[in-house]
This record gives structure tokens, C-alpha cells and sequence, in this order.
């Protein structure tokens, strides 16, 4: 009644002291006790705590409920949202439309993939699955829509049993045509709100699916197959609170690693895609070194000066969302173009220490030649989702600015390059990107990478490569995708991060100890680094030539999708580096 308090981890300390109002109280998570702990530490004796349980997940509410287990404290699920009921103003939902991801993009049919997960259904006893993830679902499924800004998925849940598959999901956004695609499939279409009931269904083993797909009957082979499989990291405690506990079977998702490791049509089309994404943030770079230029006086890409200003007669002004709004432009240019895959971070100066950073166009910052430009895009394809970070100067960097980039590069090089055995987690070659930094005593407090969806979600899991404890969990496998980006970030300084998107494949090792083989990584992420900001003397030969590989590859890749000013442009970006005493 007294306090109000908000949690978020270490990519938003500093944006949540520049938003928060002083009645809040920002607690760091991985510095300040975690919310459960303050919990049962500040509030009284047998105190109730309130939650939504459609918004919590199992493994949140088990682990709260432990901690308020020791001075008695109950963890009470509302009835209804309180916030729902003081939001007055809240923007009605829009009935979006569901469409198919046809199968030359998906790599694999609904039939294949359901037969692949009733096949695990059977090998655990389990008589269903709840699939709460909503990209879980459009995987499953084939399905992609526009519910959520920037990830291509539905408000939707489904449970699959051994004989039926259901969908539930608001009518109004089915077209004729997926209803038929789903009863082709052999999944029932139902209501949103009717998953609850049906999870209460299941778990009695009376949950019936429809004559269509051969599945009249219900789910009654209570002996055989008796259990309930969800994944308490996703499904919510709304529905894991209609099963019996004791039938309730906690695993991983089985859909979370065959969507992880992608197939070949998927990652041939997310290769296609990085490339013509490579090409739009090369002619994006192009067109803002000649505005930069033309307006601000900059030096530019390739040469070093302080001293720019604005040119008296400037015939436009630039700023972290107007130039943002231009690389998106030439994104859509682009075959098989969808939208973005996440909030472009334009940021200048010190908003680019901020490591989330949304720019706002009445409150961003204009561009200037003589700060730091960091900017992390991405963009959603028909075959593929790219995500990529690159930090440039266009006039003369500090020479503290061109060790931190160099570091931050270093780091970007050793993860790309690893080779490591099958059985290794993210967890394990997190260290590689942090050491260049650590040498300098410089670090960053975000992870190193994260999966990426196909035409899906831009951050993937089950795997990550990151400091956090959770990347212990999954090893790497070939044809995983992951990002490489490391970064350093001065607080009202500057900041810098870079990024690539890499598939895990198997490598090419002279020997094989332990007959484990082992894996490398392929990155498809095609844009030059700013060789201006590259302190040489820092580089081993070693990396001096993989950037001068890697912008040969780039040279050749993307030419063929830019005219001549822009090639001119490229050519110049790629020109080899060499050491420098």
C-alpha cells in the first residue's frame, strides 16, 4: 500500500532512472533481492499476494510460492486483472488476420511435425500437450499472423493429443481458407476462452475432437497414457491449475529444439535474407555518410576530423527516428519484405549507452558527427528473421573510443571463430566474446546471443549464449542459429555494440578426441565494420585477416543488389587492412 516497486535486469538500468517517477523504486535484478524474496521479507506474517495467474508462468509461481512458504505468505490467483479494471482508455483488440506459412518456407509440413511430436507424446506416456508459447504454436502449426508488433504470431494456444490437435484462437481473425487448411490438417479450430475447460477435459481424459480428423472418440486411454505434458517455463498457472498435479508431466517443450534447429529450407532462407537485408543496411549506411556530409559537415565514413557543424543552408535535419524511418524504407524495398522484427535502436552519443533504447520522435536526439551512432535493426522475411548491430563515427573518434570498439570487435572475432565440442552450452564460450574487454577491465551486462526465429520470434530459445545460468541448460547443436554481440557502454558517454547472426555447423577438426565431434559457426550477416574505428595495433594478424576475409565476402555478396554509387561506397568500406606499428 505504501511502496512501489519494479524489477528489470541490466539491459534497462539506465533507461528505467531516465523513465521511472521518484515513487518508484528501481530494484536491479542480479543487485537487489530478487521479487520474491522482497516479498517475504517486507510484507507481514501470513500476508496474501495477489496475482494474475494467465500472466505468470508455473516455474514463476512455484518458485514465488517456496520463498513466501516461510513466513506462512499465500500466493492468491485473482478472478480478474486489477489493472484491466482502472485502464480505462485501453485500445480495443483488433481481429488481425491468421494466414498460412506455406510449406516452401517452413521446410516441413503440419503432418511431419505432429507425427514427429505424437511420437514423443507416446515414448513419455502422455496422453496431450498444452502449448502455451505462441510461437510455438505458428511453428506447430504453419501459421504466422500480426497479434504482436514486430513477431508474426497469433494470440492462440493449442493442446495435441495422440488423436487430435486443437487451436484456440478468436474466430474473427479465421479466413475460409485456414479453416480448410486446418481441416485438412486434422486440427479443430475453437475458441480462445474455451482452453481452459478443455485443459480440465484433457487431464480427465474426456477431451473429444471432432469426427473429421478420425478423432470422435475421447482421449480415454487413462491407463496407458495418463499423464499431462507442459512446460512450466511457458504454459501459465491458469491452466496448469486445471490438472491434477500428481498426472502433470514437466519437461522442456518437445517443439522448442525442432524449432531451434533449423532445417534446410529454413536455413537456406535465412541465408537469402541476410543477404538482401545486408544490402539495405549498406545502401542505408551509403545514403547517411553523403547526408552527414551534405548537412552536418562531417568528415564522413572513411576520413577522420573534428570541428564539423551544420552547414548554414541544411536541407534536412537528421535525426535517431528520420534516419531510422529511411532504413526501414529501403528494407521494404526488399523481396519478400514483412516488417521489422524489433524497435530499430537508432541511438547517438549517450543514448547509445542505453542498451534497449526506443528512440521517440518528439523527445529523440539529432544526429552528430562528432558522437558515436549505434544502430541495432532487424527485419521479418517470408523466409527468414535478421538481426544486426553496427557502431559507426562520421567524424573523429577518441582514440578510448577506437580501443573500446577494438575490444568489443576482438571479442566479436574469438566467438565467431570457436571451435568446440557437440555437448557444449552457451554458457561455456560466453567468456570468449568478454575477454578482450575483461583484459581492459571493461565488460557489458547483457548476454552474448540469442537464438533467432525462422519468419518467427528475433530473440529464440531454448539455447543463448550468456553469462545467465539458464544457458547452462541446452547445448549447441549444428544448424541452431545464434547472434555474436558483444558490447561496451559508457553511461552518458557513448555506446557500442556489434552483430552478426550465425548457424552452428559441424566442424572440420583434425582429430575427433572422445569421438565427440565438433561444431564451428557460419556467419550469414553481410555488412561492413568501420575500419576508421578499428585500432590495428590491438589486432593479431590472425584477426586483421578475418575482417579483411569477411569484407572480401561482403563485397562480392552484396554487390549485386546496389547500383554503382553504392558499390563505389562498398568497395571503399571493404578495402583490406593492414597492421600498423
Amino acid at each position: 500500500m505504501k511502496e512501489a516497486l519494479l524489477w528489470t535486469d541490466g539491459r534497462y538500468f539506465l533507461q528505467a532512472e531516465q523513465q521511472l517517477t521518484n515513487r518508484w523504486k528501481l530494484m536491479r535484478m542480479g543487485e537487489d533481492p530478487p521479487v520474491e524474496v522482497w516479498i517475504a521479507d517486507n510484507l507481514s506474517d501470513e500476508a496474501v499476494i495477489g496475482i494474475n495467474p494467465w500472466c505468470i508462468s508455473v516455474d514463476t509461481a512455484q518458485r514465488y510460492e517456496h520463498a513466501f512458504s516461510k513466513k506462512h505468505q499465500t500466493l492468491f490467483q485473482l478472478s480478474s486483472d486489477l489493472v484491466d479494471e482502472i485502464w480505462k482508455d485501453r485500445p480495443p483488440v483488433n481481429a488481425l488476420p491468421v494466414f498460412v506459412q506455406p510449406v516452401e518456407y517452413a521446410g516441413c509440413s503440419v503432418t511431419e511435425k505432429l507425427k514427429e511430436l505424437r511420437e514423443k507424446l507416446q515414448h513419455e506416456k502422455a496422453r496431450g500437450i498444452i502449448i502455451a508459447a505462441l510461437d510455438e504454436v505458428a511453428w506447430l502449426y504453419n501459421i504466422r499472423g500480426n497479434d504482436v508488433h514486430y513477431s508474426p504470431v497469433v494470440h492462440s494456444y493449442s493442446i495435441v493429443t495422440l488423436h487430435s490437435a486443437f487451436f484456440y484462437v478468436d474466430k474473427r481473425k479465421v479466413s475460409v481458407e485456414v479453416q480448410n487448411y486446418m481441416t485438412e490438417n486434422g486440427i479443430d479450430i475453437k475458441d480462445y476462452n474455451m482452453v481452459q475447460s478443455d485443459a480440465s477435459l484433457l487431464a480427465s481424459g474426456q477431451l473429444k475432437g471432432s469426427a473429421v480428423n478420425g478423432s470422435s472418440h475421447g482421449e480415454n486411454d487413462m491407463n496407458e497414457n495418463s499423464k499431462v505434458w507442459i512446460d512450466s517455463n511457458s504454459c501459465c498457472l491458469a491452466l496448469y491449475s486445471k490438472l491434477d498435479q500428481y498426472q502433470v508431466l514437466m519437461l522442456q517443450s518437445p517443439i522448442a529444439l525442432p524449432k531451434a534447429v533449423k532445417n534446410p529450407v529454413e536455413l537456406d532462407g535465412l541465408r537469402k535474407a541476410h543477404i538482401r537485408d545486408g544490402a539495405a543496411v549498406v545502401q542505408y549506411l551509403a545514403w547517411l555518410d553523403k547526408q552527414m556530409q551534405e548537412n552536418y559537415g562531417a568528415s564522413g565514413y572513411f576520413t577522420e576530423a573534428k570541428g564539423s557543424q551544420k552547414k548554414e543552408h541544411m536541407k534536412i535535419k537528421l535525426t535517431e527516428v528520420s534516419v531510422s524511418d529511411k532504413l526501414e524504407g529501403f528494407r521494404a524495398s526488399k523481396e519478400h519484405f514483412k516488417g521489422l522484427s524489433f524497435p530499430t535502436i537508432s541511438s547517438v552519443g549517450p543514448n547509445a549507452a542505453v542498451i534497449h533504447y526506443k528512440p521517440e520522435a518528439s523527445s529523440c536526439a539529432e544526429l552528430d558527427a562528432d558522437k558515436i551512432y549505434l544502430c541495432d535493426s532487424g527485419a521479418q522475411y517470408l523466409d527468414g528473421t535478421t538481426d544486426i548491430t553496427r557502431t559507426v563515427h562520421f567524424g573523429k573518434p577518441s582514440e578510448h573510443e577506437k580501443s573500446c570498439y577494438t575490444a568489443v570487435l576482438k571479442g566479436h572475432i574469438a566467438l565467431d571463430t570457436a571451435v568446440f565440442p557437440n555437448g557444449t552450452t552457451g554458457h561455456a564460450i560466453d567468456i570468449l566474446a568478454r575477454i578482450p574487454l575483461w583484459r581492459s577491465g571493461l565488460d557489458y551486462r547483457h548476454g552474448t546471443g540469442h537464438g533467432i526465429g525462422s519468419y518467427l520470434n528475433v530473440h529464440e530459445g531454448p539455447h543463448l549464449i550468456s553469462f545467465r545460468p539458464s544457458a547452462r541448460n541446452v547445448p549447441l547443436q549444428a544448424s541452431m542459429t545464434v547472434t555474436d554481440e558483444p558490447g561496451y557502454y559508457e553511461d552518458g558517454s557513448f555506446g557500442i555494440r556489434l552483430e552478426n547472426v550465425l548457424i552452428v555447423k559441424e566442424a572440420n577438426t583434425k582429430f575427433n578426441f572422445g569421438d565427440k565431434g565438433y561444431l564451428a559457426f557460419e556467419h550469414i550477416t553481410w555488412t561492413p565494420y568501420q575500419t576508421k574505428l578499428i585500432d590495428t595495433t590491438l589486432l593479431t594478424p590472425a584477426e586483421i585477416e578475418w575482417v579483411n576475409a569477411y569484407h572480401s565476402d561482403c563485397r562480392k555478396i552484396l554487390q549485386p543488389y546496389l547500383n554503382e554509387q553504392e558499390k563505389e561506397w562498398l568497395r571503399k568500406a571493404t578495402e583490406p587492412i593492414a597492421a600498423r606499428c
